[in-house]
């Protein structure tokens, strides 16, 4: 299901990273909640607990610190892009650096989405669960 128009590379390009992530946060969210449901018949309130310990910033910074040596340098360009912004709050629950690792790897999926590079976000996205299952 593609909901927006593919972007060219230099139209994402422009987009700031937080556009970036901002996208990328709710296509993460909906591999989690697919992988989760997945596994069979849990109840609404397990899987909702599930999903939130999944895409909290200490979950998602531990992978992307496994994952940042796979990327291309593109990739790295854009994760870099990301975990570069200047958080203007950061929740409770996370450090800064957590934050703007986890920041990085949205802001990464949300290029690959918007550029339409779905096989490739599609293998970043299963190494990221993969490694979340591992916890």
């Amino acid at each position: 299901m593609r909901l927006l128009p593919k972007f060219a590379v230099q139209e994402a390009q422009q987009l700031s990273a937080l556009q970036l992530a901002y996208i990328g946060d709710a296509v993460y969210e909906l591999a989690v909640r697919e992988h989760l449901l997945g596994r069979g018949q849990i109840r609404i309130e397990q899987l909702h607990k599930a999903t939130v310990g999944w895409v909290q910033a200490p979950a998602q910074a531990a992978a992307a610190h496994r994952l940042l040596s796979e990327l291309t340098e593109a990739e790295t360009a854009i994760f870099y892009r990301g975990r570069n912004v200047k958080p203007a709050r950061v929740p409770k629950s996370a450090t800064v650096s957590e934050y703007c690792y986890s920041t990085a790897l949205e802001a990464l999926f949300g290029y690959l989405y918007l550029t339409g590079q779905k096989e490739r976000l599609r293998e970043l996205i299963d190494k990221v669960l993969a490694c979340q299952a591992d916890n």
